[in-house]
């Protein structure tokens, strides 16, 4: 699970970087679109990137990215991708060396995929099915860990698996009968395979050029750039022209320039600046990492030609508060409820920068068709809260005269969990006759605190984004109570685990038409959330200016941010 923010994020894996690599989903954005600067797009010339966070650890099996990632995607090439174009479409899975998006058994425990002709390496030797089973099988390597955890999970075999530098006869699980084909054996029916299959860990990699962890210095290209050069642990990144790559075999890459130039280390604040202005290199530029301020987009709203170069995009993320139920008071369902109606979310969106930076969420996948997105209100407040109806509840609850509670939160300034967002919950509550004291913690403290079961407030601020363009890796991480981690890091903060809940997620898993499965997730969805065990309150907003000179802006709703493949500078 990822965001495209660069403040601190409660997220599901410490290391997740996702949409600065590159990306998990996302909405469609309102003003995105091929457009900029004058003319159509042509091939040639350079495109700088500016970056706050570097793309450390350019290894394929170490990298957690969605969709094959941004950066990532230019080097990089795996079974299935997302599709490159903007809005709605952009969150559909479609085949990259594959040539479809993979084909089930009836149960969907087996995957078969067959590679297109004419796929080469940067040296121009043929890409094979042993070295997309290689490239995975590294993936499991301590060593090389950070990518993500699914296939230890789902492949039969996974989870005593140690990688091929420890146990060479490799996995029994990923069988590859000739060089085009690889069929995949799963411990359990898996209709979303297709999505994982763009992780970069099924980018494949020769054995003969494995340099196990020097690797990521000069990884091997199946894409349409090689990396050149890669200083300081991706603090300087330059990547030129596979001149092996063959676009006929590669619909979604468009790999206008000759050259991309990636830059980090830098300011937040000095990014937008550069990006602003304009000047020399910098019209040529853009970021996959650095959102703008409400403060600067303020700025920037009065200048046509600068409001022209902002791209606007939607993570599937949601910001919300989580209860412990196993904490008093908040194992009573009407406290809980309580709250849900004392909430006012316009305060928290103005809290978090406005309406141009988030939106009110009252359900707890985003509001997108891809994960299923069921509009419902489980506790209709309106716009500012229902002061009333959530002391009638308390009262019910035992709390006639009101309660107090703690709300434990990151202290620092502007992130989304942060204390900006927690004062506007705190002067809502008060109305309602709830005082709520507040708890801020410094981002390590307050993650370890918040994930683990024993540590766990029973009133906290938190927030979810998924891992690509589905209902499953955004409600089964939280609510599924098989995936509760009692020693280590805990997502599902609820505790739930329900057997219902279970066997409608594996239900669901099991479907691989992803309409019929999205609105099973989107009813599920809804029925979770009439149990207030989370009380959904944003779905953030991204805003990213780009360079004068920069064609082809295409957001889609897999990532929300600009995707560097389609870019043209010329």
């Amino acid at each position: 699970m990822s965001h495209p923010s660069v403040t601190p994020r409660r997220l599901a894996a410490a290391a997740v970087v996702l949409a600065i690599t590159g990306g998990a989903a996302a909405c469609g954005p309102e003003d995105s679109g091929a457009k900029a600067a004058g003319g159509k797009p042509a091939k040639g010339g350079t495109l700088y990137v500016l970056n706050q966070s570097p793309q450390e650890d350019f290894d394929p099996a170490r990298l957690y990215t969605s969709g094959g990632g941004n950066i990532p995607g230019l080097v990089f090439r795996t079974l299935t991708t997302r599709n490159r174009e903007n809005g709605a479409p952009g969150a559909k899975v479609v085949p990259d060396l594959a040539t479809d998006t993979g084909t089930p058994n009836k149960d969907a425990t087996v995957w078969t995929y067959r590679l297109k002709d004419g796929l080469k390496y940067e040296d121009g030797s043929p890409i094979t099915t042993a070295d997309i089973k290689y490239g995975i099988e590294r993936s499991f390597a301590a060593e090389l860990s950070g990518g993500a955890p699914y296939l230890r999970d789902w492949l039969v075999g996974g989870k005593d698996y140690q990688g091929p530098y420890k146990d060479k006869a490799g996995l029994a699980s990923i069988e590859t009968p000739d060089a085009k084909t690889i069929v995949f054996h799963l411990n359990k029916p898996e209709g979303d395979f297709p999505f994982l299959a763009t992780q970069t860990s099924f980018a494949p990699v020769p054995k003969a050029k494995d340099t196990g962890t020097k690797y990521e210095n000069h990884p091997f290209s199946s894409g349409p750039y090689k990396v050149v050069s890669n200083e300081n642990d991706g603090e300087h990144l330059v990547l030129e022209r596979n001149t092996h790559w063959d676009p006929r075999t590669d619909e979604e890459r468009r790999a206008y320039p000759d050259r991309v130039d990636v830059r980090s280390g830098l300011d937040a604040a000095v990014i937008n600046q550069r990006l602003s202005a304009g000047s020399g290199k910098d019209a040529a530029t853009v970021t996959t990492d650095t959102n703008l301020t409400a403060a600067e987009l303020a700025r920037i709203t009065g200048d046509k030609e600068l409001a022209s170069r902002v791209g606007t995009g939607h993570f599937g993320y949601t910001d919300y508060i989580a209860f412990n139920p196993k904490v008093k008071p908040f194992d009573n369902p009407k406290v809980r409820q309580a709250i849900s109606y004392a909430v006012d979310r316009t305060t928290v969106v103005n809290a978090l920068g406005g309406s141009s930076l988030a939106e009110p969420a009252t359900t707890f996948l985003p509001a997108q068709e891809a994960f299923g997105h069921t509009p419902y209100d489980a506790f209709p407040a309106g716009k500012s809260g229902d002061a009333a109806k959530a002391r009638e509840l308390l009262k019910e609850a035992g709390y006639p005269n009101g309660l107090t509670v703690t709300l434990t939160h990151d202290s620092s300034a502007g992130d989304e969990q942060g204390p900006e967002v927690a004062t506007a919950l705190q002067d809502a509550l008060k109305k309602a006759g709830i005082t709520v004291r507040l708890q801020g913690l410094e981002s390590s403290a307050y993650s370890e605190k918040i994930h683990g079961v024993k540590t766990e407030p029973g009133f906290f601020l938190s927030g979810w984004g998924a891992d690509w363009p589905s209902g499953g890796p955004f409600l089964a991480p939280i609510f599924d109570g098989r995936q509760i981690v009692e020693d280590g890091y805990n997502y599902n903060s609820a505790q739930l685990d329900d057997p219902a809940v279970n066997k409608e997620i594996d239900e669901i898993n099991k479907l691989t038409d992803l309409k019929a499965a999205a609105a099973r997730w989107g009813a599920l969805d809804k029925k979770i959330g009439e149990q207030a065990l989370t009380v959904p309150l944003a779905y953030p907003v991204y805003k990213r200016l780009y360079g004068k000179d920069v064609k082809n802006v295409v957001i889609s709703d897999w990532t929300g941010v600009l995707d560097v493949s389609q870019v043209a500078v010329k």
